[in-house]
């Protein structure tokens, strides 16, 4: 799930279509674990780390093997905490925004994208990606960025103009 919502300064757009109030743990609750997080381990310091076969298999599944192995091998832990966060106001709301639907995603569901997607009424592409679209179709990913781009600077010229 990549939200590209532009932001405005002292203002964060999370990668996500979370709203109000919701947490990405309260979502993922909802439904069994998906095969990328099924076995997500907890140290004692409450940071959460993917196994390797899951990290490679599912989390990284379309993202060349070696490639995969070299970022398992390097990856920054999450707080397990980050996720009962709960969501400030999103940006979305008030600011246009972009989204990929990961279509293969096995961390967090295609189809939850798509309602994040659909309720911030974003303009969205899908792909048949996992969880990494940035580094299995960093084409597409550049693609949508740019489009983002110059949907808002049209925006901005015709806004501009009419001044």
């Amino acid at each position: 799930m990549h939200d590209f919502a532009r932001c405005s300064p002292g203002r964060t757009a999370r990668p996500s279509g979370l709203d109000l109030g919701e947490s990405l743990g309260t979502i993922l609750a909802q439904g069994p674990p998906t095969p990328a997080i099924a076995h997500l381990s907890i140290d004692k310091q409450g940071y959460a780390w993917l196994p390797e076969d899951d990290f490679i298999n599912h989390f990284a599944g379309d993202v060349d093997p070696v490639k995969a192995k070299v970022m398992f091998a390097v990856q920054q832990p999450l707080a397990a905490s980050a996720l009962g966060e709960v969501m400030g106001e999103p940006a979305w709301k008030s600011l246009p925004s972009w989204y990929l639907v990961a279509q293969g995603d096995e961390a967090i569901p295609p189809d939850a994208e798509r309602l994040f997607a659909k309720r911030m009424g974003a303009t969205v592409i899908e792909v048949n990606s996992n969880h990494l679209p940035m580094v299995s179709h960093p084409d597409e990913v550049v693609n949508l960025i740019k489009a983002a781009v110059e949907k808002i600077e049209r925006t901005e010229a015709v806004t501009s103009s009419s001044r």
